[in-house]
């Protein structure tokens, strides 16, 4: 008898547990949600704000051909983050064009120990794109972002990543434009 009643207390214990486990697991992937959610909502606020200083920068100048957010045209990456930098390009030739741009590391900062390969492994979207269609006097709408995604084992460096743009396959802007990321 004694044995019966050990083994009931225990499956009642275990069927509570177990309970318990449940709720926390839905609780927990609620939570994930509701955090993800808001995450998502700051992406799209952040993409606001930058395509409302692009246009506030093109406006400020009519003869820019491109306009980089921030515009200091430096961005620093911590290590095991990720970032970026926002830019737009217009067309101020007296037709229409189809555009191309490539993002690629120029330069590496002294000491660096990282090569120009790797550093265009650090950008994870926005590197290049083709057959951008841009009226004459308009600009590129949405902006396009440039991401990177920093692991931890990336060194502490400056590099300089060029914006080479082309319109109809022949360079658009002599010099191209340039930002420099600081990885810290």
């Amino acid at each position: 008898m004694i044995s019966k009643k050990a083994q009931l207390e225990m499956s009642v214990g275990t069927i509570v547990t177990i309970v318990l486990l449940t709720l926390a697991l839905i609780l927990g992937v609620i939570l994930t949600n509701t955090i993800f959610q808001g995450a998502k909502e700051n992406i799209n606020s952040i993409d606001q704000s930058v395509k409302s200083e692009i246009n506030k920068l093109f406006a400020e100048d009519t003869s820019r051909m491109i306009v980089i957010y921030p515009p200091t045209m430096q961005v620093s990456i911590a290590k095991g983050t990720t970032g970026g930098f926002g830019f737009s390009i217009r067309n101020v030739d007296q037709d229409d064009g189809t555009f191309s741009y490539d993002v690629s590391a120029s330069e590496i900062g002294s000491g660096c120990r990282l090569t120009k390969a790797e550093a265009d492994k650090l950008i994870v979207l926005g590197k290049s794109e083709d057959g951008i269609r841009i009226i004459s006097g308009s600009s590129l709408d949405p902006p396009r972002l440039v991401r990177f995604n920093i692991p931890e084992s990336t060194p502490l460096c400056n590099i300089r990543y060029s914006i080479n743009i082309e319109k109809g396959g022949q360079t658009y802007l002599s010099g191209g434009a340039s930002v420099d990321v600081e990885i810290k």
